[in-house]
């Protein structure tokens, strides 16, 4: 059993609305804006769309949330999960998920990483967008026509592009055959070479931290691979600020592994969605809600009373 963080562009406004009708999540969340320097409260209830679209909103809301939900999922289970992994931000969620940092590390690095990436984003007029379908040799071969990079490979088919807007926008009007290109509402081209200044500003930051290894199995967006070491961890989390995304190769490691089933944390879905093209037969929960702690529950259940039996 896999628990997964997802990452920018999977929330929603008011998502954290019905959380905060549990006991205790109001203060937990007040904790978490102060580490962060982010009213989260406000902005999971209250903000509209564009300004939880803002980098230096959205990636704290995204990783306080998924903690949030963590922490509440572990209070109603007694059987751990196997391991962990996270898309993008939702890294700095794994990690803590799996120890190598603590919650407040957590949200105070992701903290700094949205600003950083927020100020990078400033200095270019760039954006992501999402390209469905199509030969991936084809797809790569236009993205470098087009001077863009392929920042995200999510599998089921789908790549991220990043870069400059008019190669975007250039992108959109002549995709490669057999594709839909979607812009993606996200403020700049991240996990490429215009990210550069926010990886030195994280890197400083991280150099303060001093991590513990993973207690569960992890695996890095670099490559897919597992990683043992807490400080090869956490300096892989900076590098990928400005380096593709493998999520196609995550999955194709979870497959690999025996995956019995998957459990997205708050705010679910996307990674769900992802891993129902690509790793089929796979049960799978999307946390969006509290009432869904009780589904993860009881799939993790199901899953260790059926490798009790084999």
């Amino acid at each position: 059993m896999i628990a997964v963080f997802p990452g920018q562009g999977s929330q929603t406004p008011g998502f954290l609305r019905p959380w905060l009708e549990l006991d205790g999540v109001r203060a937990r969340l007040e904790q978490f804006s102060q580490w962060a320097e982010v009213d989260l409260i406000e902005a999971g209830t209250e903000a509209d769309a564009d300004a939880i679209r803002d980098t230096r909103i959205a990636q704290p809301l995204i990783v306080a949330a998924s903690v949030l939900s963590w922490e509440l999922f572990t209070q109603r289970v007694s059987t751990p999960v196997d391991g962990v992994a996270g898309h993008s931000v939702g890294e700095f969620a794994a990690l803590a998920a799996a120890g190598v940092i603590d919650a407040e590390t957590a949200l105070r690095l992701v903290g700094i990483r949205g600003r950083a990436m927020a100020d990078a984003a400033s200095l270019a007029d760039t954006g992501m967008s999402a390209v469905i379908g199509g030969d991936q040799a084809i797809v790569e071969e236009r993205l470098a026509a087009l001077e863009l990079a392929p920042a995200n490979f999510n599998g089921g088919g789908q790549i991220v592009a990043a870069g400059a807007a008019a190669a975007l926008a250039a992108l959109s009007a002549e995709p490669p055959a057999g594709t839909r290109v979607i812009p993606l509402s996200v403020a700049g081209a991240f996990h490429t070479h215009y990210m550069a200044p926010a990886v030195e500003t994280l890197r400083s930051a991280v150099a303060a931290v001093t991590p513990s290894d993973p207690a569960l199995q992890l695996w890095t967006n670099r490559d897919g691979s597992v990683v043992s070491s807490g400080a090869e961890a956490l300096s892989l989390v900076v590098d990928q600020v400005a380096s593709p995304v493998r999520w196609d190769a995550c999955m194709q490691s979870f497959a690999a592994a025996g995956v019995t089933g998957l459990i997205e944390f708050a705010p679910g879905g996307t990674l769900v969605g992802l891993a129902k093209r690509a790793l089929r037969g796979v049960p799978s929960v999307a946390v969006k809600t509290p009432e869904d702690l009780t589904s993860a529950a009881e799939l993790l259940a199901a899953a260790s009373a059926q490798g009790e039996a084999e």
